[in-house]
């Protein structure tokens, strides 16, 4: 078989396998953990991650450009770009988005917010049988989490609020086991040590590789957000720390 037939066949081959399933950039700078990731449906072609924190600025644009490289795909062959949208870092969340939007204006492609707390519940829900309660964290300081609840469906139970820990968080939802997940999730360990009904999984981190399927079922129903008023969800306002310089108090 001559070498530009066979070139076709396997292209032909190609495209049949994987039909008409979106390319999806997924960036999700929510938490310390800076990570971007790129999807051809529900299929990881690329991933890219650091979990040292304080380093979005600097990782966020070279793990965009990594990811696009190692799996051989050109930005104006994406279909969508997909950012977290929250809540978390009031700085993660607008460098992430800022780069989000920045692609998205430039390719003029749309963009995908999705909920970092509902990806990581998701995610979970496949590591675990069908009755349990899942709630992410997200560190908020001292003994406060963002978190929200969801049953092993991925249907959320609670909205997301910021929760100050005690033995009584959570009792409405003690009917079935809950596992606590995130990086807010450590700090519960003390107080819920005798509660056998809670249980913390530390193995499953935040990640732009949760965010795959919704991302997907958001570009199938064409939910998408306004690239140029959208703003992430911090939950809280943003206070900003007084400077320790002489002269800039």
């Amino acid at each position: 078989m001559a070498p530009t037939v066979l070139a076709e066949v396997v292209e032909a081959v190609a495209d049949a396998a994987y039909g008409s399933a979106i390319v999806v950039l997924l960036i999700e700078t929510s938490t310390p953990t800076c990570s971007v990731s790129l999807s051809r449906g529900t299929e990881l072609l690329a991933s890219r991650e650091n979990h040292e924190g304080l380093s979005h600025a600097a990782l966020t644009a070279v793990f965009v450009e990594e990811v696009m490289k190692e799996a051989g795909v050109k930005l104006e062959d994406l279909d969508a770009v997909a950012i977290s949208k929250g809540p978390g870092s009031y700085t993660g969340l607008r460098i992430g988005v800022s780069v989000a939007k920045g692609l998205c204006y430039a390719l003029n492609k749309p963009l995908i917010a999705v909920s970092s707390l509902q990806a990581l519940a998701q995610t979970a829900a496949k590591h675990y049988s069908k009755n349990h309660v899942f709630i992410p964290m997200i560190d908020a300081r001292r003994m406060e989490v963002y978190s929200a609840v969801y049953n092993s469906k991925g249907e959320c139970l609670r909205d997301v609020q910021a929760d100050i820990i005690d033995e009584n968080s959570y009792a409405d939802f003690t009917e079935q086991p809950i596992i606590l997940l995130g990086d807010g999730a450590k700090k519960c360990e003390e107080i819920f040590k005798n509660n056998q009904q809670i249980r913390i999984d530390e193995t499953l981190k935040f990640s732009a590789k949760n965010m795959i399927s919704l991302a997907q079922a958001a570009f199938e129903n064409k939910d998408f957000v306004d690239v140029a008023y959208f703003e992430p969800f911090y939950l809280k306002d943003f206070i900003a720390g007084k400077p320790s310089v002489k002269g800039l108090r």
